[in-house]
């Protein structure tokens, strides 16, 4: 399965499932992203990090760490 991490620059992702658990998972879930949500990929660091997308809305930049426990389709 691809991750967040790994989508380029323009595209548009569907979230399939959420990783990990704990903390992270929790605050990633917090910020709206959940399964089933669109994600719109439109930047990506020179270094990979961090990743801004739009989800719902609003844009929002995640760590690249954050990035890779976050499966789309």
């Amino acid at each position: 399965m691809q991750t967040l991490k790994n989508v380029q620059c323009g595209n548009t992702v569907r979230v399939a499932k959420i990783t990990g658990g704990g903390a992270t998972k929790h605050r990633i879930m917090e910020m709206g992203i959940t399964k089933g949500v669109e994600l719109f990929v439109r930047k990506v660091a020179p270094l990979g990090d961090p990743v801004e997308v739009t989800v719902r809305g609003y844009e929002l930049s995640l760590r690249k760490a954050d990035a890779e426990i976050i499966e789309v389709e």
